[in-house]
């Protein structure tokens, strides 16, 4: 809680600090130091991010660029400590969410106004949109990576299904789920109930979460309630897991890897850790297109490069954001992960459009999770006060499946919660 005050209070101060140290860039010619910070990309890609710049002032001798890389669940306090402390970097790879309460204070450069049109339109629409928060862009896209449905082709044999259909949308997963209980006994798969999930399965299933103009909660339909009662029906049914309400993501892998659930909805990287964790497993998994719902929608997880306003380089700053993430940087990034670009001509490059002679079962899911990128957006938008908006949705679903609330019920409560919450100042 005492950290959470204190987050609170930083952030508050920040609207002061950004608004008074704001700088267009350096006059022609002026030797400049641009800061750019990263998310736990050292060492593991210290060749690559030392290559990018070393390149980048090459072609632009009066400008350098100090690189520093901040553990994951260092950088939000140490971007609090640093705009407090009015040294910002100019350049940061931040978590979305945490970029978004940045964009909320009015403290990040808007990128419709510093990108030129002809640079924005080399971007997927939908990831590039994925940025905006109040009619703003707050941040460059960087990379990306879209789900694909890891299943295991022996669990649907032995239940009787086609090893080369899985299920492709919820109705059809819910037939799975059902043949799969029957005939073995175990899930076919763990809807995970925790972060924003259970509000990106609402969205597949075509529910809209607020109003157009985000001020008020919209999912107190009949598409909201017939979501609702999709879950609650296949947990009273037994075919999800009773742990399903308090256990996550990580859950879900766990099981995967050990032959206890045939479908883990998840990004191609995971491939490499069942792989090395579970061999057998891994031996006979495949992988097919992102489960979907009415809406058709496909959801896209986007890291984000953003250049704060107390930058005193803020023009150095964007084209250097603009540089690492163009087309043949993105590629060469994406050939030493599994990662998506989120530029399209480094998406049409032959390593996502065809497989490799003698593929193995990851170079299967790199291409089809690079097919949806097209389709894809990112299905829970910044939305404010989106933590406690997160938590009251969570809780509804809860309460609805373990019997606690009728689904009118607890729809009905969740709405008045987010109402509440979107009307704070």
């Amino acid at each position: 809680m005492r950290v959470r005050k204190w987050v609170f209070s930083c952030l508050s101060l920040l609207v002061l600090f950004f608004s008074t140290a704001c700088s267009s860039g350096a006059t022609e010619g002026d030797q400049v130091t641009i800061e750019f910070w990263t998310m736990q990309l050292s060492p593991t890609f210290d060749e690559y991010i030392k290559g990018v710049i070393a390149d980048y002032e090459k072609q632009h001798p009066n400008v350098k660029v100090k690189w520093v890389d901040v553990p994951w669940e260092s950088m939000e306090q140490k971007m609090l400590s640093a705009v407090t402390a009015n040294k910002a970097p100019d350049v940061a790879n931040l978590n979305p969410q945490f970029a978004a309460k940045l964009a909320e204070l009015d403290a990040l450069v808007n990128m419709d106004e510093a990108v030129p049109s002809e640079e924005r339109a080399k971007y997927f629409e939908g990831v590039w949109k994925a940025n905006s928060f109040d009619g703003k862009t707050f941040g460059i896209p960087w990379y990306l990576s879209t789900q694909v449905t890891m299943y295991n082709r022996e669990m649907f044999k032995e239940a009787g299904l086609d090893p080369d259909k899985p299920p492709t949308n919820f109705e059809e997963l819910a037939e799975v789920a059902e043949k799969i209980k029957e005939k073995t006994g175990k899930y076919a798969f763990m809807p995970a109930m925790d972060e924003s999930h259970f509000m990106e399965y609402l969205v597949q299933m075509g529910v809209d979460l607020t109003t157009d103009d985000g001020k008020k909660a919209a999912f107190n339909t009949p598409a909201g309630k017939k979501a609702f009662q999709y879950w609650v029906d296949l947990y009273k049914r037994g075919l999800i897991p009773k742990n399903s309400i308090t256990e996550g993501h990580g859950k879900a892998i766990d099981m995967y890897q050990a032959g206890e659930i045939a479908i883990l909805p998840s990004g191609p990287q995971f491939l490499k850790i069942v792989k090395e964790n579970a061999p057998k497993i891994a031996e006979v998994t495949a992988s097919g297109p992102q489960i979907t719902g009415d809406s058709g929608k496909m959801n896209v997880a986007v890291m984000n490069l953003v250049v704060p306003k107390q930058s005193k380089h803020q023009k150095e700053a964007v084209d250097f954001a603009l540089f690492i993430t163009n087309a043949e940087n993105q590629l060469k990034f994406c050939k030493l992960t599994a990662i998506l670009p989120s530029v399209k001509k480094a998406a049409e490059d032959p390593y996502f459009t065809k497989l490799p002679d003698n593929a193995e079962p990851i170079d299967e899911a790199r291409i089809i999770s690079a097919s949806q990128l097209p389709k894809s957006e990112v299905l829970v938008p910044p939305l404010k006060g989106y933590d406690d908006l997160k938590k009251a949705m969570n809780e509804a679903m809860q309460s609805a499946l373990l019997g606690k609330k009728s689904v009118d019920k607890a729809l009905a409560d969740a709405e008045k919660k987010w109402n509440e919450i979107l009307a704070k100042p």
